[in-house]
């Protein structure tokens, strides 16, 4: 495939980063949510570790997981009822996907943060201390593929092509992006209906129960109680445990025995959240 060759690869990663840099730095610096951060803050280097892991090393990794859920969904939905949701009208499929894929993330996303063994692989993208767009590149690779194969599935149920699959992991990865850039928009109330990166900035306080679980759309926050949105940013991101200080450390961390600790943490509600959550615009 194309694609795996080494040349290509190391000229989409290129490219990407141009691409985002150009598009996500002038809204940093315009519209910044944390005014003075520079472009090279502490942990870039880190962070740029991270993107570089993703497009060289662990993109194929999570296409390949990707391609075999799809391989094993197949043998258990009958084609009659692919057929039917193929007869509908195409704006009703993209609402049911996004729908039921927002729902399915939002409850996985939770369970991340609940959950001691999803915790520990999960957490390494917490340990972000500074969010712009490249930090958003900071997750561990299997924590990739759950995320990944969790938010495709109902499309992958459903039926849609893996093309269309890809065009779906694609805008939700520039969304990824802009959630965690470096940007306060003043978009008003629309963010409770299509989310914003202040939102986002909550869900990475350095209590992992701060709330904001939900993908696209925080509506699955309003419903459930999560919902959190300040007039102003966290003190602090990152976490509360000890965590490694590079990127092979990030990789190794979560895979060693002493971090499978079996406790359980319950998220916080937006009463548990010390009364910090409100449907106002902050």
């Amino acid at each position: 495939m194309e694609w795996m060759n080494p040349t290509w690869m190391l000229l989409s990663a290129a490219a990407s980063f141009l691409f985002l840099a150009v598009v996500f730095r002038p809204m940093e610096m315009v519209f910044p949510a944390r005014a003075g951060q520079r472009f090279f803050r502490p942990d870039w280097w880190t962070d740029l570790c991270f993107f570089i892991g993703q497009y060289l090393l662990w993109s194929g990794l999570v296409v390949w997981a990707l391609y075999y859920v799809n391989v094993w969904v197949d043998g258990f939905v009958p084609s009659g009822f692919r057929a039917s949701v193929a007869a509908q009208p195409w704006w009703l499929q993209v609402i049911e996907v996004v729908l039921l894929s927002d729902f399915l993330i939002y409850w996985a996303h939770r369970l991340q943060h609940s959950n001691q063994f999803l915790w520990r692989f999960h957490s390494v993208h917490h340990t972000a201390e500074h969010l712009d767009w490249l930090a958003a590149h900071r997750e561990h690779p299997l924590d990739s593929i759950y995320t990944v194969g969790i938010i495709n599935l109902p499309a992958v149920v459903l039926g849609f092509p893996l093309e269309t699959i890809a065009a779906l992991v694609a805008f939700r990865g520039i969304w990824a992006i802009y959630i965690h850039s470096n940007v306060r928009l003043p978009i008003g109330p629309l963010r409770v209906l299509i989310g914003a990166p202040e939102l986002h900035h909550w869900h990475h306080a350095k209590d992992r129960r701060a709330g904001n679980y939900a993908n696209i759309s925080p509506l699955m926050d309003v419903l459930f109680g999560t919902y959190t949105c300040p007039d102003h940013e966290p003190a602090e991101f990152g976490i509360e445990e000890p965590s490694a200080t590079n990127y092979v450390g990030h990789m190794v961390e979560p895979l060693l025995p002493d971090r499978g600790h079996s406790r359980h943490v319950e998220p916080a509600t937006t009463e548990a959240a010390g009364g910090k959550a409100s449907l106002h615009a902050g």
